[in-house]
C-alpha cells in the first residue's frame, strides 16, 4: 500500500473514533443530565440560545466556561456565565463593564455586565456568588449538533454510516488513483527498455551507407606491426635479366 493511503487509512480511522467518541460523549452528559451546573475537568459548557454576545458568540455555538468561585479572578472586558436569578435556573453570559469591590460595604464583589450585541448594559448588579466562571474558549456551532443529538438521537445511527460510506468510497478513489500511478511508471520503464534493446541490435551506419568490414584483393600484406613488407629487390632484377627462349630451325 502506498505511503499516503497508509496515513490517510490512519488519519481516517482517528477522525472516526473521535467523532463518535465525542457524539456518544454529548449524548450521554445532554441527554441524561439533569442538572444545570454539570462540568468536567473543571469546565462547564453551555449552548449560546440568543444573539446578544454575537459576533464573538453566536446562536448555536457551545461555550466553555472555567468554573470559579473567586471574583478577584475576574476583570473588566471578560466574558463571564452567570445566573441572574437565584430563583431560575437559567444562565447568562456577558461581558464585564465594571467591577465593583466590597460593595456598599460588604465584602463582596459585584460586577456589571453587557452584551456585546445589545444596546445598552444590564439593569443589574451581579454578585460573585452567583457568577459560574469566565468563558474559556467556544467552539461553533457545537451546540446545535449536542441539541440535534439530544432531541432526534435515533438518527445518529444512520449519519455515522453514511460519514463511514463517504470515507470508504473517498479511500478508495485515492487508491484507484496511486495504481494508475504506478501502472504509468511501470508502462515508461517498458517503453524505455524496449528502446534501449530495439537500438543494441540496429547495424552501424557511415553516411548513411553500411560499412562492410572486407579488405580488397589487391591490399599488401601487412606485418602485425601494420607496416608493409619490403619488396625482394634481387628477386625481381633476376626476373629481368632472363632472355626469353626461342625455339630456332
Amino acid at each position: 500500500m502506498p505511503v499516503g493511503a497508509k496515513i490517510f487509512d490512519i488519519c481516517f480511522t482517528v477522525f472516526v473514533y473521535l467523532v463518535a467518541a465525542a457524539i456518544i460523549v454529548g449524548a450521554v452528559l445532554f441527554s441524561f443530565s439533569t442538572r444545570p451546573d454539570k462540568s468536567l475537568f473543571g469546565y462547564r459548557y453551555y449552548n449560546v440560545l440568543t444573539g446578544s454576545m454575537s459576533p464573538v458568540y453566536n446562536v448555536g455555538d457551545m461555550i466553555f466556561v472555567k468554573v470559579s468561585d473567586k471574583g478577584s479572578d475576574i476583570n473588566v472586558g471578560d466574558v463571564i456565565t452567570f445566573n441572574p436569578s437565584l430563583d431560575s435556573d437559567a444562565y447568562l453570559t456577558h461581558r464585564v463593564t465594571e467591577k465593583i469591590e466590597n460593595y456598599e460595604g460588604t465584602g463582596k464583589t459585584c460586577f456589571r455586565t453587557k452584551g456585546d450585541a445589545n444596546d445598552s448594559g444590564d439593569s443589574f448588579l451581579i454578585e460573585e456568588d452567583r457568577v459560574v466562571g469566565k468563558v474559556t474558549f467556544g467552539v461553533p456551532a457545537l451546540g446545535s449538533i449536542v441539541t440535534f443529538v439530544k432531541v432526534r438521537w435515533y438518527l445518529i445511527v444512520p449519519v455515522i454510516i453514511m460519514i463511514l460510506v463517504f470515507f470508504k468510497l473517498l479511500k478508495k478513489y485515492f487508491l484507484m488513483g496511486a495504481e494508475d500511478d504506478d501502472e504509468d511508471d511501470q508502462g515508461d520503464k517498458d517503453d524505455k527498455s524496449e528502446k534501449s534493446e530495439s537500438t543494441e541490435t540496429e547495424p552501424k551506419e557511415d553516411g548513411g551507407a553500411v560499412v562492410e568490414d572486407k579488405a580488397p584483393d589487391s591490399a599488401e600484406p601487412v606485418t602485425d606491426s601494420g607496416e608493409e613488407q619490403p619488396k625482394d629487390d634481387k628477386a625481381e632484377e633476376s626476373t629481368k635479366a632472363a632472355p626469353a627462349e626461342n625455339s630456332e630451325a
